[in-house]
């Protein structure tokens, strides 16, 4: 998320906070429009299913005002990792929910938006936000990607509020200045630790890869070999594919040569009265 989107809906959570602590009667919780967050985890076990329902259909999807254009390095970096991400979890079966810039709702907190999230082992189906309360769980890794601007949103704020959160891995990446960086949980308390680059790649338990950079950018690998995104995937179908038409091409023209060889052959023997058919 940008720095402008981020500061917009920063700003509107401290214009709303006041009206959002005050909802505390489960049977009239109001999502505010100005502020909107799930309600705190005491609220919503008080809810029945029907108000539940009703307040996570309320919670926006989007935030048109928060979300100017970013331009296209930040729409290709963030697209590429998850087509390889994506096609990589499909390959081995693993069930891994990713998306990008999805509204992510933890109980009474501002909501946030990274690049991109993952969350392992759940059911893999279309969502307009995720609602930590309504999931029974919150994510498992965020990434923000940072192509203009100030960066210290993504590689100082994000860094107290997503351990805050308990996010327990997070990832920054900086296009301009080919900057990556990690954290995850430390296991006593809700703050990061970062995590140390072995040989230039950034293990991300979650994922169980490592992320790195290349020529082409942020990258993630399993083992030595980085995942092929949609692109690569594309052209090595293509290559395939065109690979099997020189083939047939060259089939065919084997066919046709050995079918005239036959046929002046079989004159021939009819040259000298004998039937090749017989």
């Amino acid at each position: 998320m940008s720095r402008r989107a981020y500061d917009e809906i920063t700003r509107s959570t401290l214009v709303g906070r006041s009206a959002t602590i005050a909802r505390v009667d489960p049977a009239r919780y109001v999502v505010d429009a100005r502020d909107p967050r799930a309600p705190s985890q005491a609220v919503w076990e008080r809810l029945s299913e029907a108000e539940r329902r009703r307040i996570v259909v309320a919670l926006p999807s989007e935030f048109p005002s928060a979300a100017p254009p970013e331009g296209d390095p930040h729409w290709d970096e963030k697209r590429h990792v998850r087509e390889a991400l994506d096609e990589y979890f499909r390959r081995i079966k693993r069930r891994v929910y990713l998306s990008c810039e999805l509204p992510i709702y933890y109980a009474d907190e501002p909501v946030i938006a990274p690049d991109l999230i993952a969350v392992c082992d759940v059911e893999l189906h279309p969502r307009m936000r995720w609602v930590v309360s309504a999931e029974g769980r919150g994510i498992d890794l965020a990434l923000e990607i940072h192509v203009a601007g100030d960066a210290r949103k993504d590689f100082v704020d994000n860094v107290t509020r997503y351990a805050a959160l308990g996010i327990p891995e997070y990832f920054a990446y900086d296009v301009g200045r080919r900057r990556l960086a990690g954290w995850h949980l430390r296991d006593d308390a809700r703050a990061y630790s970062p995590i140390i680059p072995q040989e230039g790649r950034w293990h991300s338990s979650v994922l169980d890869l490592d992320l790195a950079l290349d020529e082409r950018g942020l990258r993630c690998f399993h083992g030595s070999a980085p995942l092929p995104d949609a692109r690569e995937l594309i052209r090595r179908l293509s290559g395939m594919v065109d690979d099997a038409v020189r083939r047939a091409e060259e089939e065919a023209r084997r066919a046709e040569e050995e079918a005239r060889r036959a046929e002046a052959l079989a004159a021939k023997l009819r040259a000298l009265g004998v039937d090749p058919d017989a």
